[in-house]
Formats: C-alpha cells, structure tokens, sequence
C-alpha cells in the first residue's frame, strides 16, 4: 500500500529479461480505444478491471493475464470489440514491425490522418515525405535536380525537356515522387531493420512506385486519401493557410487548384491499379475507424504474429 493506495504491478519480459511496471488506468483505456471504445468508456472499463483486480487481491499481474481480463471483459460488453483488441495484441507483438503509407493530394488530409492514426495506434515514429524532400533539397542542388525544387502540383514547371507522350502535369508529379521515393524506399527498409513500426504520409506515397519486394516482404499497408468534392477540397486550404503558424500561401494553391485535382485523379488512378485502399476523407473520425479496421482486419491475424507469451 503506497499513500493509502493498492499497489498493481503488471510484469512481462523483453529479451528474456523481466520487466515490472505499475498497473495504469489510463495506459489500459488508451489501447482499449484501438477498438474504438470510446474514451469514456474505455476509461469505465479501465476502472472495473482495476477493481476487479482489487477485490480479488492481485498485487502482480502479467502482461498476458491482464489481456486476458480485458479480452474477457469486453467480450461481455460486445464481442466485435473483443475481437479487434485482441487482433491490435497480436499486431502488437508481430514479428515485422507495421508500416503504414498514407497517401493523397495536397490538402486531402494526410499529415492530420497519420497523426490522429499514431494516437489510436501508439505508434511514436510518423515521417512526412515533405520533411524528406527537404532534406534532399539541401543536399542536391537546384542545378542537379531541380524537380524537388518545386511542389508537387507545379513540378512540371521545373522539366526541361517534357514528354509528349503524357501529360506534363502528370509528368512532373511522377518525377517528384520518383526523387522523393528514394528516401521513402530508404525509411521503409530501415524501419523493417530495426523493426520498429512507422507511418509514413505525403503526397509522395503513390502505390506502384514502391519496390514490389517491400511491400510483399513486409507488414505493409498503403492508403489513399481523397476529398472527392471540389469544393469541399478547396475549403480545406482556407481552413489550413488560416492557421497562423500556417506560412503557406492561399493564393498560390488556389492558383494551382486544378493542378492539384489532376494529381488526385492520378494517385487514384494507381490505387485502383495496385488494389489500394482509398478513402474519400470526408470526416476524421469515420475514416480513422476504417483505416484501424483495415489495419487490424490484414494483419492482426496473419501468420506472421504469434500470441505474446
């Protein structure tokens, strides 16, 4: 008893060594809201298990047990929860990390989709593609590769001799997510050695230009974002460049707009080629709830995953 307070140590083991942490509410509601509980609720069931816990005089607890408790619990609240949490524990202890690829056109909500999807997921590594063409800007120079200096809509302007077999807008974009795509590749085999789970988001994640051995090998997922409507696509910029902290001009995607829709139809154009999920991204919430199901639904009860021990 610590301050008038019973004391619940939940133990596990990494690499053979043993582990021992104190039981925490909150840690436990929040992978309860991978199955999408609900906070509130997830908090509720946190408390009954800790006093459950309580009354039946357990001080020590494992890992396992206490899954256990909560898989057991929640099959009598709704037994589809208790099969998605149970599917996030199998995730959670894969043998290959998650990497997950979310894609789309500018202002279709990439960077907030992958944040909100690191929170419900727990995942602490996110990398934006921007973050890695900016990296390949300072150390290749204009001169050499001057794709990378432009936006992805208006990468056409920087081709000095276009094809005039396609589209130069489509042209230019491909271009940019060639060079970007490097990195992509990079992070991805990284990710995969090390074993450490990441979600990688931009306008760069196009399906079919990632190596076919990366995404066959590996626990790997990509989504497509859209905003299927002009003028709700349009609104999102409003929405963004308002931020104050925001240093992107309005008007020059405004200027862009129609460029930018073409990207959209190109990036589905290969999701439905390469059988990739898309989502029009019309509410967070419900596409973050698909993006969880899919993630969960592919690989929560693949071979790769073995029940923690």
């Amino acid at each position: 008893i610590l301050l008038g307070v019973i004391m619940i140590w939940v133990t596990g083991d990494v690499d053979g060594e043993v582990y021992k942490e104190p039981f925490s509410k909150g840690i436990l509601a929040r992978s309860l809201n991978v199955a999408d509980i609900g906070s509130l609720r997830a908090h509720e069931i946190a408390s009954d298990i800790e006093a459950k816990l309580i009354r039946n005089n357990v001080s020590e607890i494992s890992n396992s047990e206490l899954a256990n408790e909560v898989c057991s619990h929640l099959e009598k609240v709704n037994p589809n929860l208790a099969t998605k949490y149970k599917n996030w524990r199998l995730l959670r202890n894969s043998q290959k990390p998650l990497i997950i690829l979310i894609g789309g056109a500018s202002g279709v909500g990439t960077s907030s989709m992958a944040f909100e999807l690191a929170n419900r997921l727990r995942l602490k590594n996110l990398i934006s593609t921007d973050m890695i063409r900016e990296v390949m800007r300072k150390m290749i120079s204009k001169d050499l590769m001057p794709v990378i200096h432009n936006s992805s809509f208006d990468a056409h302007e920087s081709i000095r001799t276009p094809s005039i077999r396609i589209d130069s807008v489509i042209e230019g974009f491909i271009s940019h997510v060639d060079a970007v795509n490097v990195g992509i590749e990079a992070i991805i085999e990284r990710s995969v050695k090390e074993g450490i789970s990441t979600i990688i988001e931009g306008v760069h994640v196009v399906p079919g230009f990632i190596r076919k051995d990366l995404i066959d090998n590996n626990n790997i997922i990509i989504f497509t974002l859209t905003v299927d409507d002009e003028e709700s696509h349009k609104q999102r910029f409003y929405a963004r460049c308002r931020q104050p902290w925001v240093k992107r001009s309005l008007e020059r995607y405004m200027e862009n707009f129609d460029t930018i829709r073409k990207t959209q139809r190109f990036l589905v154009e290969q999701a439905k080629i390469h059988d990739s999920r898309i989502i029009n991204n019309v509410d967070i919430n419900e596409t973050i709830d698909i993006m969880v199901s899919d993630i969960l639904e592919e690989f929560g009860g693949t071979e790769n995953v073995e029940q923690e021990s």
